[in-house]
């Protein structure tokens, strides 16, 4: 056969080339590795285990503490909110043994259905007549009184793991603006968008908070990161001052009463002063655990997002610093099981959970406490909220789940 009529026969039956995006293909490469790859099944990380164990435990007893004068005003049953939460606690134990003993990997092919549920839910609770209102927002799916929960927790959880599957298969592409940025920009927004129109300030810190993170630990350049923040810090002060001057009226009244709770103590500033009040009671050493005064209904959500106030009156500084140093132990070592994590997307899964975790815990402290604006948001493991509980607990087999695949020689 002549060499014309060969190269023309070739031309006709040669597979087409098509122009792939550059993170596909590094995506299926990354898959391949990882599916020859053995996969570790050893323990979980036991001191983590253990630390999770011991603030859920603490959780509860503070709870009972904080809650039984309300639970007995409420339903005659001082018991009431410990029975609820013990038994979500329960659940969310059994939840969290059970996701430490999957492959975390499976989780990838979760993402879409994640996010795509997140964004119904979120959407749902706008729709009037659909969605609880507490306290000027509407931020609550279910039945009041008998089963509500935050859609918010979900997305949250659907941030951390398409964030972490996404992230994990650019790799060298987080340092382009066009695939490595925007992208995860114009996520956040959409989320922060519909959050905001509940509103849910707080939540939507964390979302947007754990979001960054997880892209500067993916690999994204420095001076993004710079940029970034500089924008972030020059919009946050950019809101104080609007809502100071009036323009904005969403937080205003916080911000005033945050600058100075005593100027309107029987108003707006009543519970940040009643909170101050009860963390001042407790002094070095606290009036002793069961023996606070300031949650007979003297001060609002005393066992919900204001818990950590009855913890510093009844156990003290001493005591609240010893909290502090439990939740601090946590989220190092989930870092250090991220450090040691078998792969990117492991890494990237812990380093989104210890995130939030982080971020949430000391948010609700600083609330509490007076640094920063009166928002809603919840102490982990601390606050009542049966989903929010199983959520977190959740995670925390996520982590477990990683940990039990960290090579055997970082193991431990």
């Amino acid at each position: 056969m002549p060499q014309a009529e060969k190269r023309k026969r070739r031309g006709v039956f040669a597979r087409k080339r098509v122009r792939r995006d550059p993170g596909q293909s590094q995506a299926r490469g990354q898959s391949r590795g990882q599916g020859v790859r053995p996969l570790a099944a050893g323990r979980m990380d036991l001191p983590f285990l253990l630390l999770t164990l011991l603030l859920t435990i603490m959780g509860l007893v503070m709870l009972f503490s904080a809650s039984f004068p309300s639970a007995n005003y409420e339903s005659g049953d001082p018991a009431y909110y410990l029975k609820r939460q013990g038994l979500f606690a329960l659940m969310g134990l059994a939840a969290m043994l059970a996701m430490a003993r999957i492959d975390y990997h499976r989780l990838r092919g979760m993402t879409k259905i994640l996010m795509y549920v997140s964004v119904f839910l979120l959407a749902l609770v706008l729709v009037p007549g659909v969605g609880i209102t507490q306290n000027g927002a509407t931020r609550w799916l279910g039945k009041a009184g008998v089963l509500t929960f935050q859609p918010s927790e979900i997305a949250k959880l659907a941030i951390i793991v398409y964030f972490a599957d996404s992230i994990s298969k650019k790799k060298n592409l987080m340092e382009n603006f066009k695939y490595g940025v925007r992208p995860y920009i114009l996520i956040l927004g959409f989320f922060a968008g519909l959050m905001l129109l509940e509103p849910h300030l707080s939540g939507t810190i964390l979302i947007v908070g754990t979001g960054i993170v997880l892209m500067i630990v993916g690999g994204i350049q420095g001076w993004l990161v710079a940029v970034g923040v500089t924008g972030v810090s020059a919009l946050g002060f950019l809101f104080v001052k609007l809502a100071e001057a009036g323009v904005i009226r969403y937080g205003a009244a916080r911000i005033e009463m945050w600058h100075n709770p005593w100027e309107d103590y029987y108003g707006d500033g009543y519970q940040l002063a009643q909170s101050l009040i009860t963390i001042g009671s407790g002094g070095l050493l606290g009036v002793g655990l069961g023996r606070g005064r300031q949650k007979f209904l003297y001060l609002p959500e005393q066992y919900n997002d204001f818990i950590f106030s009855v913890v510093c009156e009844e156990l003290g500084l001493i005591g609240a610093c010893v909290i502090m140093l439990i939740f601090s132990m946590l989220i190092l070592r989930g870092f250090w099981i991220a450090l040691h994590a078998r792969d990117r997307f492991g890494a990237l899964l812990v380093v989104g959970v210890m995130t939030h975790l982080a971020l949430q815990t000391f948010l609700n402290i600083a609330v509490v406490s007076g640094f920063v604006p009166t928002t809603g948001i919840s102490l982990p493991f601390f606050s009542y909220g049966g989903t929010a509980l199983c959520l977190q607990l959740v995670e925390m087999g996520i982590v477990l789940s990683v940990s039990r695949q960290m090579p055997a020689a970082r193991a431990g």
